[in-house]
C-alpha cells in the first residue's frame, strides 16, 4: 500500500476505484467494505484508493467537541496496510477545504486527481460545502464525468456505525472482550516511555510510563489490564494500570506497564501495547503493603490468563 499525504501529491495514469471515509478502528464492518473495494478493483484491473481526512472534520469545525478516536492516524494507517489497498490518501482537513462545493470535489478531486472509474460510497453519504452533496448529485455527476457509483446498503453502513459505537462503549466500560471481538484485533495504545516517579520499582513492580501524545486517542476505562508488547522482535507480556494511583496520592492519570520477566531500560523508546484482558478496577488501598499484595494476585491471575493463549 502506498500512503500519500495530501491529495495534491497523488498522481496516477491508471483508473481507480475509490471509497471515502474515516474508517476509525478499521473493524470488521470497515474490513467488509474495503474487501469489496479491493476485490472489485482487482477484478476490473483498476487501483483501489481510500481517501480519508485528518484531522477529523469535527476537530476542525467543532473546536469544543470532544473527539475520542479508536485509532491514532498512525495506528489507522498501519491497520489499513493489511487490507490490500493500493493507495491510502490522507488529506489534511481544514476550514478552507470544508468550503469546497460538491461539484468542485467531484470534478477536481475525484475525476481530475484520482482518475476515478468507480466510487463505492456509504448509504446517505453527504459531502462538500454544508454537506450539500448526496447520492443524487453523485449519480448526476457520474454521468457527466463518466464514472459509476455504488451505494453500500443501509444495513451494512448501520452495522459499521453500530460497531464503532459499541467498541467505544465497550472500552469505556472495561468490556475489552467485546471491543476486541468487534475490532478483530487487540485494541492498542502507542506512546513513548517517559520518566515517572519510579514508585513501582520501590515496591517490586517497576513500570514503563507510556506518554500518548495524541490527545484525541480514546483511553479505556481506568483499571488493570493484561497486555503484551513486541520489544526487539520478542513478545513480552505484562500488566498495565490506567489511572491516578490513588493509593500513593496520585493527582493525574498515568498509563504504566509492568512487564513480566523483563529487565531492560525502555526510556525514550516507542511502545505499542496491545490490551488482552481486563483484570479489575482501580482501587485505593489503605496502605502500600495492601497494594503490593493485590499486585501479586493480579500477576498470578495475569500469568494464568497468558497460559491460556495460543
Amino acid at each position: 500500500m502506498n500512503t500519500v499525504q495530501n491529495i495534491s501529491n497523488f498522481f496516477t495514469d491508471e483508473k481507480t476505484f475509490v471509497t471515502i471515509g474515516t474508517f476509525d478502528g478499521v473493524h470488521f464492518g470497515h474490513q467488509k467494505i474495503l474487501e469489496k473495494l479491493v476485490f472489485e478493483a482487482k477484478a476490473a484491473g483498476k487501483k483501489s484508493v481510500l481517501l480519508t481526512f485528518f484531522p477529523h472534520p469535527r476537530m476542525v469545525l467543532q473546536k469544543n467537541a470532544k473527539i475520542e478516536m479508536i485509532n491514532t492516524i498512525d495506528e489507522r494507517s498501519a491497520l489499513l496496510k493489511k487490507t490490500g489497498l493500493d493507495y491510502l490518501i490522507i488529506h489534511p482537513f481544514s476550514k478552507a477545504f470544508s468550503r469546497t462545493t460538491a461539484l468542485e470535489f467531484v470534478r477536481d478531486t475525484l475525476v481530475n486527481t484520482l482518475n476515478i472509474s468507480k466510487l463505492i460510497i456509504g448509504y446517505d453519504h453527504h459531502f462538500g460545502k454544508n454537506r450539500e452533496g448526496n447520492i443524487d448529485q453523485l449519480t448526476e455527476y457520474s454521468h457527466l464525468y463518466d464514472f459509476t457509483v455504488e451505494e453500500i446498503l443501509a444495513q451494512d453502513i448501520d452495522d459499521v456505525s453500530v460497531s464503532s459505537t459499541k467498541i467505544r462503549r465497550a472500552l469505556a466500560s472495561g468490556n475489552l472482550k467485546t471491543a476486541n471481538n468487534y475490532l478483530g484485533y487487540h485494541f492498542m495504545l502507542n506512546g513513548i516511555v517517559v520518566n515517572g516517579k519510579q514508585l513501582g520499582g520501590k515496591i517490586g513492580y517497576p513500570t514503563a510510563n507510556i506518554d500518548i501524545q495524541e490527545t484525541y486517542k480514546l483511553i479505556p476505562k481506568t483499571g488493570v489490564y493484561v497486555v503484551k508488547s513486541t520489544i526487539e522482535n520478542k513478545t513480552i507480556f505484562g500488566m498495565m494500570n490506567i489511572g491516578s494511583r490513588p493509593t500513593v496520592n496520585g493527582k493525574h492519570q498515568t498509563i504504566e506497564v509492568h512487564f513480566f520477566d523483563f529487565n531492560q531500560d525502555l526510556y525514550g523508546k516507542h511502545l505499542t501495547v496491545a490490551l488482552l484482558y481486563f483484570l479489575r478496577d482501580e482501587h485505593k488501598f489503605d496502605a502500600v503493603s495492601s497494594l503490593v499484595q493485590q499486585l501479586k494476585k493480579d500477576e498470578e491471575t495475569a500469568r494464568n490468563y497468558i497460559k491460556t493463549l495460543d
